[in-house]
């Protein structure tokens, strides 16, 4: 569903988006990077609101959350678009192209999940919820206005600026937020990205809510051990408690690289279990 957008400016004939570090220019008629914020005669609009293309009830582990509300179930939702080009996305028919979908209205998607058995609350995951935001923070915010012991769970790529974060936050319990590498050019490459807006935003929300981090090790990419060294180094200096899944590579996309190393998947955990108490290997 078309709705008016949030975080936005007009820039004489053309509109300034500053939801995500983008920092979208956008002419009459044309989207932003995210392929889902459009501007139509002087206002932004996003196109997949309420509009979902993947529901499941998911282990609380597959997020991955290995340490909040372990052995539990969350409904899980995603639409599609994302702000991100990575190469070896494991999403890309959702993240990468307008994927058919159905219109859930929040009202509904909290009743579903309220009367759902066995389901801790909300996770909004499999594309990227932070171009998903109206909807996302709507149905957060309902859902905890319903029923405040009901979960929110956000599984995002951290690239959101800081005004929208910090207003999401208050109704989001848990984050697993992915960390691609610790290097400005695999971000900007692999990714369009920047990787100082995703560390500070793993700073504010780790200071705000349970945070656990996913970094998939790409073979030939960022499979370093001084890298996963210099991750491991940084969430440590936020707080020795941050879970960091190292998640096993396979060929997906555009990027037809080998499956990473098993041997070089369990040399990373003991070098990232220097600095930090919880540390997981995912995907072997």
């Amino acid at each position: 569903m078309k709705t008016e957008a949030m975080f936005y400016e007009k820039l004489k004939d053309k509109i300034h988006c500053f939801l995500c570090p983008h920092n979208c220019v956008i002419e009459n008629g044309h989207f932003g990077k995210c392929n889902v914020r459009t501007h139509e005669d002087g206002k932004l609009f996003t196109i997949n609101y309420g509009e979902v293309t993947s529901a499941a009830l998911d282990p609380i582990e597959k997020k991955p959350l290995y340490y909040f509300k372990p052995h539990t179930h969350i409904f899980s939702v995603g639409s599609f678009g994302c702000n991100f080009t990575c190469g070896f996305c494991q999403n890309y028919s959702i993240s990468q192209f307008k994927a058919k979908s159905q219109f859930v209205s929040k009202e509904d998607l909290v009743h579903t999940a309220l009367t759902m058995k066995d389901n801790i609350g909300i996770a909004f995951t499999y594309n990227e919820p932070s171009i998903w935001y109206e909807y996302v923070y709507d149905a957060s915010k309902l859902l905890k206005e319903t029923n405040p012991n009901a979960s929110v769970v956000v599984v995002t790529n951290g690239y959101i600026s800081e005004e929208p974060l910090k207003k999401l936050l208050p109704y989001v319990d848990a984050m697993n937020i992915d960390l691609k590498s610790f290097n400005k050019d695999y971000y900007k490459d692999l990714c369009g990205g920047s990787l100082q807006s995703v560390l500070k935003n793993i700073e504010i929300a780790a200071r705000n809510t349970h945070v656990e981090i996913t970094t998939l090790l790409v073979s030939g990419e960022n499979d370093s051990l001084e890298e996963v060294e210099e991750i491991a180094k940084f969430l440590s200096s936020i707080s020795l408690d941050i879970p960091l899944h190292l998640s096993r590579y396979f060929p997906r996309y555009k990027l037809e690289n080998e499956p990473t190393n098993i041997e070089f998947m369990k040399k990373a955990e003991e070098v990232a279990k220097k600095y930090l108490n919880k540390v997981s290997l995912g995907n072997i």
